[in-house]
């Protein structure tokens, strides 16, 4: 079995940073992708930063210059540092891992989610 826990959600004021942090754990032979998703009230769930396991990133046009995707390999563990947060990036976070298990068995995890609010 693999966990996968996000935290690192809050109450933000426009122009805040907050930091979300990932953590895979269990039966993990090897990490591909990590990924934050994020759904808004009332919209579809989209991609928002992706980093592989060559360290590639990939960012939706909306974050980028503001949002920094990073990962611990050592800790199974990916990190979003979001700046100059806007009203419109308010939306659930939810953190995607492609992993391959020990069984040699591929496996997309997906985390409970955590809440981001931008408000003043």
């Amino acid at each position: 079995q693999v966990q996968v826990v996000e935290s690192g959600g809050g109450l933000v004021q426009p122009g805040g940073s907050l930091r979300l942090s990932c953590a895979a754990s269990g039966s993990i032979f090897s990490i591909n992708r990590m990924g934050w998703y994020r759904q808004a009230p009332g919209k579809q769930r989209e991609l928002v930063a992706s980093i592989t396991s060559g360290s590639r990133t990939n960012y939706a046009d909306s974050v980028k210059g503001r949002f920094t995707i990073s990962g611990d390999n050592a800790k199974n563990t990916v990190y979003l540092q979001m700046n100059s947060l806007k009203p419109e990036d308010t939306a659930v976070y939810y953190c995607n891992v492609d992993i391959t298990q020990f069984s040699r068995v591929n496996l997309e995890v997906w985390g409970q989610g955590t809440l981001v609010t931008v408000s003043s």
